[in-house]
């Protein structure tokens, strides 16, 4: 908040508003993105919505076991082992989207970009 200070300090002892009347909304504008992006990173879905999923794929598992052992729906076990490893899959991807600092799906790279910028700007 020290540059908005500074900002605006330097925008009344100039003469020009022109200057002022474009630079005032832009720094505004990129403090406001920066708060609803530090909202967004530390803002996680509920504990109870993973643990909605992970009750949901195991109760897909249980009711394709079952129609697989009744002996009607008997599946090879490449359809039972493809069927668990789609619902893992998605499970693992859905957390990782989640939590994008840890895990497989990583936006580190991100980071590094807005770091740059920032140090451009000083």
């Amino acid at each position: 908040m020290r540059t908005a200070a500074s900002s605006s300090t330097a925008c009344r002892r100039s003469d020009t508003t022109a200057a002022c009347l474009i630079l005032l909304p832009a720094l505004n504008d990129m403090f406001d993105i920066t708060t609803t992006r530090t909202v967004a990173f530390q803002t996680h879905q509920p504990s109870v919505v993973f643990l909605m999923l992970a009750l949901v794929m195991l109760a897909c598992s249980l009711l394709a076991g079952y129609a697989m052992g009744t002996g009607e729906g008997r599946g090879s076990r490449l359809h039972a082992f493809c069927f668990a490893a789609v619902l893992a899959l998605s499970f693992f991807v859905i957390l990782d989207l989640e939590y994008p600092r840890i895990g497989l799906i990583r936006v580190d790279w991100m980071d590094r970009v807005l770091e740059d910028v920032r140090s451009g700007m000083k």
